[in-house]
């Protein structure tokens, strides 16, 4: 067998991948296969001897994977190659496999069931993730450093405000996920155009039943097909969550270029190597990875948007890309969460070089000027000019600012200090941190 694709032998841990590898999807439709012949069976519809044999033989030591592929490469077609192995296996019971269903009733099901199961590994990496930004916005909530805006020094901040911003984000997509569990883990059995006519009303019964049995909601307006607004919804999450993760660590690159070197992320100075030929080069390259991998991941929401534009009750145009969808956006999520926040739990902080470059030189004190100026009587507008030029005028004759705007106003202008000009930051952290501890409590006790 030739791999190509990087998710194979790159990217991804082992138990996400397994969700949704070749053997792990026939493993979720034989369980849809197999749960429909119990409810059948339950409702009297399949006699229950049927049932316990199709439930006993839906099971991959019976329905082997190559077997089922060879089946498919004679009849074109995936769901009926497994409907037909598993009914050639389960003998007389066979004829009662797939009673009622279409493809997608399976299809779709199973999908469900799969993120279902993935859901809960990435519940874990929030509840991790958010531990890890608690921890260091808590330990560093007072410690002072630059805050940057264009680029550019502004005005002070503290590193824990920053990590508690990020801790913020991560909470709102946590509860995003959490709140749209309802709308994305739904499964069907109402046939082929949605109606679930082969069945006649035993039909709603056999789907409310099976739903419950599986763990999973309705598709209350179906078509062949579960609507793909839900999966529309689904991948959006996970990409707006990647957003935020290349957020932190494009965040982390910057902060850590030489220039800046206020903070570092983990490197294994023994025997990890930074360049090929640049020996004492120390790349963000776990940090680069995570943004280059988001990119990835957000490029599948275009191809997901137009695969839920489907002629009639239902066509075949959504069904490739899908298979590449919803896998690649559920592994590679996974996959940079556990980065992130392994770079955050093993985060260096340079406090002594933050508080170098916050006190660098006073022009980032140009707005305690103003405030004073405008105690003193001055227009906020005029205040905001002789701070604008003094600055200027600092820059070019390489003073400092509180002289050049005592030299203009003739005003004995006391001077400011950066590390008395943080604002609210330590409340804000306080704040977040405490909006957290809430959420955790909430989170780990479902």
């Amino acid at each position: 067998m030739v791999i190509v694709s990087p998710i194979d032998y790159r990217y991804g841990r082992k138990e996400v991948k397994e969700i949704f590898s070749e053997e792990g999807r026939l493993k979720y439709l034989l369980k849809v296969e197999s749960e429909i012949s119990r409810t059948e069976a339950k409702l009297g519809l399949i006699p229950k001897s049927a049932a316990e044999i199709i439930s006993e033989k839906a099971k991959t030591e019976y329905v082997k994977l190559d077997r089922v592929k060879e089946i498919e490469s004679e009849i074109s077609h995936d769901i009926m190659a497994v409907v037909k192995e598993l009914s050639n296996i389960s003998g007389d019971a066979g004829k009662y496999v797939h009673l009622g269903a279409t493809s997608n009733d399976i299809n779709d099901t199973a999908t469900a069931l799969q993120i279902k199961d993935f859901l809960a590994f990435f519940e874990e990496d929030f509840l991790k993730l958010e531990k890890t930004l608690y921890l260091l916005a808590k330990t560093h909530k007072d410690t002072p450093m630059i805050g940057r805006t264009h680029g550019q020094h502004a005005l002070p901040i503290t590193f824990g405000l920053k990590v508690s911003v990020f801790l913020s984000e991560i909470m709102r997509h946590h509860e995003r996920l959490v709140e749209a569990k309802k709308r994305i883990l739904v499964g069907k059995f109402m046939g082929a155009v949605g109606t679930g006519a082969a069945l006649g009303k035993k039909t709603l019964e056999v789907q409310e039943n099976l739903m419950q049995s599986l763990g999973l909601g309705i598709e209350e307006g179906p078509t062949q097909i579960v609507n793909r607004d839900r999966y529309v919804e689904y991948v959006s999450i996970i990409a707006g969550i990647a957003t935020s993760l290349e957020k932190f660590a494009t965040e982390i690159r910057n902060l850590q270029r030489p220039e800046i070197d206020e903070v570092q992320e983990p490197f294994d100075e023994e025997k990890q190597v930074g360049s090929s030929t640049m020996a004492q080069k120390m790349n963000p390259i776990i940090s680069e990875n995570v943004c280059s991998l988001a990119r990835i991941i957000r490029g599948f929401l275009t191809p997901m948007h137009e695969s839920a534009i489907l002629w009639h009750e239902r066509d075949l145009t959504n069904s490739a890309s899908e298979r590449f969808i919803i896998p690649y956006v559920s592994i590679l999520i996974d996959d940079i969460m556990l980065k992130t926040n392994y770079v955050f739990s093993n985060l260096k902080v340079n406090k002594d070089r933050m508080l170098r470059n916050l006190m660098m030189n006073d022009l980032i004190m140009g707005e305690a000027y103003i405030m004073f100026l405008v105690s003193k009587g001055y227009s906020r507008q005029d205040a905001h000019e002789i701070v604008r030029k003094s600055s200027m005028e600092a820059r070019k004759n390489k003073t400092r600012l509180i002289d050049e705007v005592r030299k203009v106003t003739n005003l004995n202008v006391p001077e400011a200090n950066p590390l008395d000009y943080i604002g609210n930051s330590i409340e804000i952290v306080d704040k977040i941190l405490e909006i957290y501890e809430s959420h955790s409590n909430k989170y780990h006790s479902n």
